[in-house]
């Protein structure tokens, strides 16, 4: 039997998500209700500022004071999608203390301080929720937390941001310069007047934190995750890749040590063979691995950002919230248990590939490969072209740290043979 009182929800942010969410509620509003057993009432709406019209949402429900908001005691559910650190982390911890289950898509927050909002959820009995957060539309979340809880995951690796890939692919399939596959992305409405959260991969890495907490049942902050982003990939480094039959990609990754007692995660971008699910991810869509030790590979895919898509995702949540709302019960919460030790990139190993300018003699490729055994970096495959007196040597090494990379590096910078060393990046599969 349908419960006739409506279950009430706040909306905190009415942008290009928050007006999308607005609208599914009320276009939806009957389905909605059948499937969470009650209706569900937009009972208030905070914005920056008051008085355009937005589109379906009734102007008396519109406040510029999100505070008086979140304090109201006859809120259920508070929705926060404004972004940012404050004032959101305030608004949703008050909103939990005086009794509302949060939907949000605050990656930024939930990578910087997860903690601090699960240890509020649950000493005040309610839901956090968030799986907007990191893939948009495409289910993620839900089941590294839920679906695959029975198994034990070992690698999560993925494409998780949307305008990078745009960029990236561009400069596969048209040849063109980073700069210029920036400006394609913005007139595009892919890249932000100010790109830097994407394009230096501090979005990726906030994803990747959170990503890495779930599967590995282990607090991991945005400050946890090596970082690199893509506005030093050439032109030559994609043409390099594609000599290679490969395509440069930035990719987060969140793997389990060797010794099963270590994680790391990291963003940077990488050369991935075309053979490789991944690499088939054109424009702006977003692949996520997950490898797990019985489950073995599951790939999710779909388009990881813009209004719809991201709502689609946080009206999943409000229905999963609503529903332990009627039922007095609260979904998973944080799991840390395991207590993972979070290793530097710098111990991790990784695959690279490199490209030395260095002068066309005999013996160079034999001193050159001297240098990476003097630091054990093994050899994969060499390949030499020369013109005019000098060589250009590609190189792609077995597994190595970055340590032992940085150190082969140093030492090729010092030797008057290399004249340059033009390109270096990871390289992922086989």
């Amino acid at each position: 039997m349908m419960r006739t009182q409506p279950l009430k929800v706040a909306l905190l942010g009415c942008g290009v998500v928050g007006s999308e969410v607005a609208r599914i509620m009320t276009t939806h509003a009957t389905d909605l209700a059948a499937r969470i057993g009650a209706p569900v009432e937009l009972a208030g709406v905070a914005v920056r500022r008051a008085g355009r019209e937005r589109a379906g949402i009734d102007p008396a429900l519109i406040t510029t004071d999100a505070m008086a908001l979140v304090e109201r005691d006859d809120i259920d559910v508070v929705i926060e999608v404004i972004g940012g650190i404050e004032p959101a982390r305030t608004l949703m911890l008050t909103a939990m203390e005086h009794g509302a289950s949060v939907v949000s898509a605050n990656k930024a927050l939930l990578a910087e301080d997860g903690s601090t909002l699960h240890a509020a959820a649950a000493k005040h009995g309610v839901d956090l929720y968030y799986e907007a957060a990191v893939a948009g539309a495409i289910p993620l979340l839900r089941p590294l937390r839920e679906s695959l809880a029975g198994d034990k995951v070992e690698r999560v690796l993925g494409i998780v941001n949307g305008t990078t890939n745009f960029i990236l692919d561009r400069m596969d399939s048209t040849g063109a310069g980073f700069a210029e596959a920036l400006d394609e992305a913005t007139a595009l409405g892919y890249a932000e007047a100010d790109p830097t959260a994407d394009i230096e991969g501090f979005d990726a890495a906030a994803k990747a934190a959170i990503l890495a907490g779930i599967a590995f049942h282990t607090r991991v902050t945005a400050a946890d995750v090596y970082r690199e982003g893509i506005t030093e990939v050439s032109a030559a480094d994609v043409a390099s890749a594609k000599a290679m039959n490969c395509v440069v990609k930035l990719l987060a990754i969140c793997e389990r040590g060797a010794d099963g007692h270590t994680v790391n995660a990291r963003v940077h971008p990488a050369m991935i063979p075309r053979s490789h699910p991944l690499a088939s991810v054109r424009e702006a869509y977003n692949a996520v691995f997950v490898e797990s030790e019985a489950a073995g590979q599951l790939m999710f895919y779909g388009p990881g950002a813009g209004g719809a898509p991201t709502a689609s995702a946080v009206l999943g949540d409000l229905v999963a919230v609503c529903r332990n709302k009627l039922t007095g019960a609260t979904g998973p919460g944080e799991s840390a248990y395991a207590e993972l030790t979070v290793e530097s990139v710098g111990v991790a190993r990784t695959r690279y590939h490199l490209s030395l300018d260095v002068a066309d003699r005999a013996g160079v490729l034999a001193q050159v490969a001297a240098v990476f055994a003097q630091h054990d970096v093994s050899i994969d495959t060499v390949r030499q072209q020369g013109r005019d007196g000098d060589a250009t040597l590609v190189i792609v090494t077995h597994t190595a740290t970055d340590a032992a990379l940085a150190a082969t590096v140093a030492d090729l910078r010092g030797m008057d043979i290399v004249r340059d060393i033009a390109g270096i990046m990871r390289v992922e599969g086989e």
